[in-house]
């Protein structure tokens, strides 16, 4: 098995309103030294080896993103990241 990343902005020439809200929020508590925010989404798989990289940018293309206004990289990242214990993730929230 093998992880893989893709993660998923809206195109630079696509308004970003979301974006805007956190650049605004982010200069009013305190920390006014940050000058564009794009927001984006992120996804983890974990492919077998049967799963091909242009299969990847299908997937990426096809399903987890809207071509027409958002961009995306497929990074094959290995070997897998450790899952958290669930303690520790009760923990963090």
């Amino acid at each position: 098995m093998a992880r893989v990343a893709v993660d998923v902005v809206i195109k630079p020439e696509i308004l970003d309103p979301q974006g805007k809200a956190i650049l605004a929020a982010l200069a009013r508590t305190g920390h006014p030294g940050v000058s564009s925010v794009r927001q984006g989404k992120h996804f983890d798989l974990e492919v077998d080896d049967s799963v091909s990289d242009d299969d990847l940018e299908e997937i990426a293309g096809g399903l987890l993103a809207n071509p027409v206004i958002e961009s995306w990289t497929v990074t094959r990242v290995d070997p897998p990241a450790p899952q958290p214990e669930p303690a520790a993730a009760e923990a963090a929230l």
